[in-house]
């Protein structure tokens, strides 16, 4: 059987969850709709929808958490994270309550929506608020585990849910689990870029590492397997923009010398639509343009 896209498993873990925990309330702003009818009918007091009014959904879930309750807050990853920031910022985060921010396109889900419906900066964005936890679940399985730790859990978090998918699952347990031991260079795949990694290094004799916990980012394993090599060289992929995790990793590496390379979406705008796949590939990040880029940086 198929398994479903990590935005549908999204919406029948939290229906689930929300069957399972009084204190669970879903705000959405009419982005999934479609996936959320049963979590409506059976926990209609618990299940609110505010229309496209991305701050006030964002206020209205952190109002909840005031409350008491776990709120799961989700629409889109651009309207949720770059048009509520000040939202997620002051509601959240400076009142020092929890929550589930749940976004969902991603860099280029949404390629034919346009630049609104792009955020690769969202990572980035939601980097430079404290205490917040990052996750990427790279499949649906990834998805469901992610949100039953985090909605059962404390503190503030943004799950990052879309179309792109890897083939295996790995625990989200918050780990680098190293996927291939090598005695060159390590390349760290965060979220679903891990087959692409893989493709791109299948004849480099690389250790490649995996996470869909992407803040805090776990440095003792990185550190561990890279400082294998008398200089640690390492690249970084990533799903959004270039060099979002760079600072974690050079600070990791600060008292020895390294070599890094951080591939991600690059600043220049894509100024046609075209297709996920076309977005990917126009940024390097499909095997071929991953494979480029190793050889250019390792040789």
């Amino acid at each position: 059987m198929t398994a479903p896209s990590p935005r549908r498993q999204f919406a029948a873990t939290t229906t689930a969850l929300l069957d399972e925990r009084p204190d669970l309330a879903l705000v959405w702003a009419e982005i999934s709709g479609q996936y959320f009818g049963d979590a409506v009918r059976r926990h209609p007091e618990r299940v609110v929808n505010v229309g496209i009014r991305e701050q006030l959904l964002v206020d209205v879930g952190a109002g909840m958490a005031l409350a008491g309750m776990r709120p799961v807050v989700h629409t889109i990853g651009s309207f949720l994270v770059e048009r509520a920031f000040e939202q997620v910022k002051l509601g959240f985060a400076h009142q020092a309550v929890g929550g589930v921010l749940v976004g969902s396109g991603g860099s280029f889900d949404v390629a034919a929506g346009g630049r609104t419906h792009q955020s690769p900066g969202d990572v980035a964005l939601l980097d430079t608020v404290p205490g917040m936890h990052v996750h990427a679940p790279g499949t649906a399985a990834e998805t469901d585990d992610v949100l039953r730790r985090v909605v059962t859990g404390a503190g503030l978090h943004y799950v990052r849910v879309v179309e792109q998918v890897n083939d295996a699952a790995f625990p989200a347990d918050g780990h680098l689990h190293v996927v291939r031991r090598g005695a060159g260079a390590t390349v760290v795949a965060l979220g679903p870029v891990l087959d692409a990694v893989l493709a791109a290094t299948a004849d480099r004799d690389v250790s490649v590492l995996y996470s869909a916990t992407v803040r805090p980012l776990d440095v003792t394993t990185l550190v561990s397997v890279a400082g294998a090599q008398p200089v640690p060289e390492v690249v970084l992929v990533e799903p959004w923009y270039a060099g979002t995790s760079a600072r974690v990793v050079a600070d990791a590496l600060r008292d020895r010398p390294s070599r890094l390379l951080a591939l991600g979406v690059r600043r220049e705008e894509v100024r046609r639509y075209g297709t996920p796949a076309e977005h990917v590939a126009a940024h390097g990040l499909d095997a071929p343009g991953l494979r480029a880029s190793l050889d250019a940086f390792l040789g």
